[in-house]
């Protein structure tokens, strides 16, 4: 990999780390606090949130037909969403194995903790809790296939490509014949089980 290259890495990396502290800053500011796998916030902040919360008759009214009309749309999603989630995980559990690649723990990357927040109500919380979870099966599944890929096919494209996964910064140059054989070795012990 070329030394600028390796050097954007890097600097993306530091980027990554000072997104997290902005992070935790807002933590402090907004009064909560991470316990486990739980969210806490302090109690004046809780009766705040309760108190803007909008009723579900008011908050119902005041929808927008056409919110009203894409519901069986959106929520018809939940099937192809689960058939992805039981897939991936299947498939992970055989293939990884067999292969010998660490597998992923769906659980980092499905967060469900909105629908705890005092301020929503019922449908938003729900919405809240869809959204999580589709978005969290996603980015699971991604990783999956990122892993998939990095063991069988570790080659960058030769067109740029948007939003490419966190493991594609590794990959082999395209048309770096030389160093293919070797880095394939590399790209795939950085897979094994621990």
């Amino acid at each position: 990999m070329s030394t600028t290259i390796s050097d954007l890495i890097d600097k993306i990396s530091k980027l990554e780390n000072q997104l997290l502290s902005e992070l935790e800053q807002q933590q402090k500011e907004f009064k909560y606090k991470i316990e486990g796998t739980k969210v806490k916030f302090d109690q004046a902040s809780h009766k705040a949130h309760s108190r803007l919360r909008v009723a579900l008759l008011p908050w119902l009214l005041s929808s927008k037909l056409r919110h009203i009309l894409s519901i069986p749309f959106i929520y018809g999603m939940i099937i192809p969403i689960l058939c992805i989630d039981i897939t991936i995980t299947c498939y992970q559990h055989i293939c990884f194995r067999l292969f010998r690649i660490a597998r992923v723990k769906r659980s980092k990357y499905i967060a469900l903790d909105r629908h705890h927040l005092s301020y929503l109500n019922a449908i938003e919380k729900f919405n809240c809790l869809y959204c999580g979870y589709g978005n969290g099966v996603m980015s699971y599944s991604r990783e999956v296939i990122a892993r998939t890929e990095q063991y069988w096919c570790p080659i960058k494209h030769a067109r740029k490509v948007v939003g490419t996964h966190k493991r594609y910064r590794k990959f082999v140059a395209y048309g770096d014949a030389d160093n293919y054989k070797s880095q394939l070795i590399e790209l795939r012990d950085d897979l094994r089980e621990h």
